[in-house]
């Protein structure tokens, strides 16, 4: 039952109580009552509204692999806190192995990835290696 709300929710974050319920065959009250403790138990972590980037100027979504010449665990974490603020940045993955980091980062054009990247990324303190990939087309997104 609370995998089927799930489904719902990320669906539609908006539905109201009754229609998730009628949707997942409950009444509203024991709906109402699961969907609270999937927030208490930290499976639903928020609600919010699914933007079009291409309305907000940000079209084109680069995959950035970022390698760091840093190992301890100070520098690390400038690292992430310093380009986890860079507004064009919209996330930041750790991964085990090479590289690093996968950052997405979404902006206007070629010319302002070009620009972020010079003047931005690559001046951040212990970063080795960059290598972009500008998105040809998004297939599937849950974000």
């Amino acid at each position: 039952m609370d995998r089927d709300i799930l489904f719902h929710l990320r669906q539609d974050g908006r539905m109201s109580n009754v229609e998730l319920a009628a949707r997942v065959g409950l009444t509203p009250p024991p709906c109402l009552r699961r969907l609270k403790r999937l927030e208490e138990r930290g499976v639903i972590t928020g609600y919010r509204a699914v933007v079009n980037p291409a309305a907000m100027g940000r079209g084109v979504e680069v995959i950035v692999s970022v390698e760091v010449s840093v190992t301890d665990v100070d520098s690390l974490r400038r690292f992430e806190t310093t380009v986890s603020a860079l507004d064009e940045v919209i996330e930041v993955r750790r991964v085990f192995g090479v590289p690093d980091y996968f950052l997405r980062v979404a902006v206007a054009d070629a010319d302002a990835y070009a620009v972020f990247q010079m003047t931005k990324l690559v001046t951040i303190p212990g970063v080795s290696r960059v290598i972009s990939h500008l998105t040809m087309e998004v297939i599937k997104s849950e974000s």
